[in-house]
């Protein structure tokens, strides 16, 4: 049965300030209620709740202990979380009201890796920080939880050391920290979908990284998108497993949604809910452990998304017998 892992501990709110970011700090809360109240009594079989947030350990699997340290800077963080005010609060603020619950989701990740692993497919209701790099943090992204996870899995040898991992990023904006943290890793394989118009165009090394390079313009249709996805996809994952694939990473960025203020690309909710469908329906028909990530979405519809794509995908795999 499949698996979805969420803890309140991820909702982000500090004084108000997350207001002055279009990013619904709280969307993770709001969907994991469309979510509970769609499953009822039966969402306790599905649930998997973090304990803790992800520890020092953990987070230095990835990150350098200076870059950790520069987060004790309220400038430095204000102008990663493109916040600027919150350069006024004192540092102990910003750890506990913001940066924690981003360690709380980081260690939502790899639970949800792990998951994956036993029951075929998990969803972290937070999580896809794709643009934190190991000594840099922009974009709404501190901590690299991807590459924690995948990390965390090999440290502890729940994946071979040499086992290819599958990422499919088909967020907005191209996930140039997770091609950062996995620029000299061959075992990773990088599949990205996204608007090449906008943030982070200037990365030209990430872009470099990406296996399978699909840049597309708000003009696109959403029919030309799912054909886009179904033409590159299948044969991106099948060139990958010529030997097994050890996990699947979905980063299921919201933001590509008509009228998204950051995204500005046009594609409708069905649409949206299709993509979904088709990228795990894709890993799983291949029998890869597959874990899905939220990443961005920032209008108000973005929990409504995410909740609608949950519901399916959650329902698909029981279907299936996953």
């Amino acid at each position: 049965m499949p698996r979805i892992v969420y803890s309140r501990h991820y909702n982000i709110g500090f004084y108000g300030l997350e207001r002055l970011h279009p990013f619904d700090s709280r969307k993770y809360g709001r969907a994991w209620r469309l979510i509970s109240r769609h499953f009822g009594s039966a969402i306790s079989q599905l649930h998997v709740q973090p304990r803790r947030a992800a520890s020092h350990e953990e987070l230095t699997l990835v990150h350098s202990d200076e870059y950790l340290t520069k987060l004790r800077d309220p400038k430095y963080v204000a102008g990663a979380l493109e916040v600027p005010p919150i350069r006024r609060l004192p540092s102990w603020a910003i750890d506990w009201h913001v940066l924690r619950p981003m360690r709380w989701a980081t260690r939502g990740t790899i639970l949800a890796a792990t998951e994956a692993l036993e029951h075929g497919f998990s969803v972290n209701l937070s999580g896809g920080y794709h643009h934190a790099k190991p000594n840099h943090g922009e974009g709404f992204s501190i901590y690299s939880d991807i590459g924690i996870a995948v990390a965390a899995l090999r440290n502890q040898e729940l994946i071979d050391e040499n086992a290819r991992v599958a990422y499919i990023d088909t967020d907005a904006h191209q996930g140039n920290g997770v091609c950062h943290t996995f620029m000299s890793d061959n075992r990773v394989f990088i599949f990205d979908i996204f608007n090449c118009r906008i943030y982070p165009i200037f990365d030209v090394d990430a872009r470099k990284r990406v296996d399978c390079d699909v840049g597309i313009t708000k003009s696109i249709t959403d029919a030309e998108y799912m054909r886009e996805l179904n033409d590159r996809l299948p044969g991106f994952l099948d060139s990958v497993g010529r030997s097994p694939i050890g996990l699947a990473i979905y980063n299921a960025g919201t933001d590509v949604f008509a009228g998204d203020p950051l995204g500005d690309l046009n594609i409708s909710a069905a649409t949206i809910r299709e993509r979904d469908l088709f990228v795990v329906g894709e890993l799983r028909k291949r029998g890869i452990p597959t874990i899905m990530v939220l990443s961005g979405g920032y209008t108000k519809q973005s929990y409504q998304l995410v909740a609608d794509s949950v519901i399916e995908l959650i329902e698909m795999e029981t279907a299936m017998g996953g």
